[in-house]
């Protein structure tokens, strides 16, 4: 989405580190972002930073806080949510249909995994009672 991204992650241990995970995503790309701004010397950087406390600013490419994140264990619910997420971009009117947003898994679900697209990270799919 334009201004949001969903994740659904599969932990492979008891032992995982969902803070760290989002931590060692979200700072690298924000860092990207930031270094892409001032080198383009994009408007768009201006509208990034954020007055943390009187003579402190930072720049900030995600939204303060924790988000919206929940736990799923039931079969149906992680299909559920993967269904939601493909959607979301046909709901908001970016496109007609859910395969053709860019950033979405839903092609290389529909072609049986084999509609990889270089720009994306490497889709694992699902466990194999749900895939």
């Amino acid at each position: 989405m334009p201004e949001h991204v969903h994740l659904l992650v599969l932990p492979t241990s008891i032992e995982c580190d969902i803070a760290g995970l989002l931590f060692s995503i979200k700072r690298p790309f924000s860092y990207r972002v930031k270094q892409y701004y001032e080198a383009t010397r994009s408007d768009l950087r201006s509208g990034l930073v954020v007055r943390e406390r009187a003579g402190k600013s930072a720049f900030r490419f995600w939204q303060e806080g924790a988000g919206y994140d929940r736990n799923l264990f039931e079969p149906q619910s992680v299909l559920a949510a993967i269904d939601y997420i493909h959607l979301n971009p046909v709901r908001r009117g970016l496109v007609t249909r859910a395969k053709d947003w860019k950033w979405s898994s839903c092609r290389w679900y529909l072609s049986d995994r084999r509609d990889v697209d270089p720009d994306l990270p490497t889709i694992h799919g699902l466990p194999g009672e749900l895939g």
